[in-house]
């Protein structure tokens, strides 16, 4: 692995914390109904595990993997890799995002989604970076919004490294 100095951003604590209010939120949100979650690949894999044993409600959870970032650079090209494998149709989909900066991913997503007639299509992300917003999306479960870091840890990786710390850390 490679070894690198970081700065934790926020801790396993302060995460764990802000997910139980998520999913108290969402559970209020989707009383009575069953969820759909689409969690992308593979930054939110651990932020879903996390989120899924906090929501009341029955859930549902597929993966995409999509690509857009080379290092630490959003390319701006959207790549599928690996495309859901359940039908969404006339379901309640949360798009699960482990950190959502310029929106081009997310807003490619969305489009792909609603081709195939969701009830409802909402998206929560752990981390926000509002200032770096290219295109308009609307994110109804934000866990933290950040400035213009590149962060790392708790799934999320630089070149595939750092995904194993319990926090969130700037690199």
């Amino acid at each position: 692995m490679i070894q690198t100095k970081s700065k934790i951003l926020f801790s396993n604590y302060q995460i764990q914390k802000r997910i139980k209010e998520l999913g108290k939120e969402i559970t209020e949100d989707y009383k009575d109904k069953s969820i759909f979650m689409a969690v992308i690949l593979k930054g939110a894999f651990v932020f879903a595990s996390d989120l899924i044993r906090n929501i009341k409600e029955d859930v549902y959870i597929d993966f995409m993997q999509v690509t857009s970032y080379q290092g630490t650079e959003t390319t701006g090209d959207v790549k599928i890799s690996k495309d859901l494998e359940e039908q969404i149709s006339g379901r309640h989909v949360i798009i699960i995002e482990d950190i959502i900066d310029t929106g081009i991913t997310v807003k490619k997503i969305i489009e792909l989604l609603k081709m195939r007639n969701p009830k409802t299509i909402e998206i929560c992300s752990l981390l926000n970076k509002p200032s770096q917003r290219i295109v308009d999306i609307n994110i109804k479960y934000i866990g933290f919004s950040i400035e213009n870091f590149f962060v790392v840890g708790y799934g999320m990786d630089y070149d595939q490294n750092f995904r194993q710390y319990p926090d969130i850390r700037i690199l």
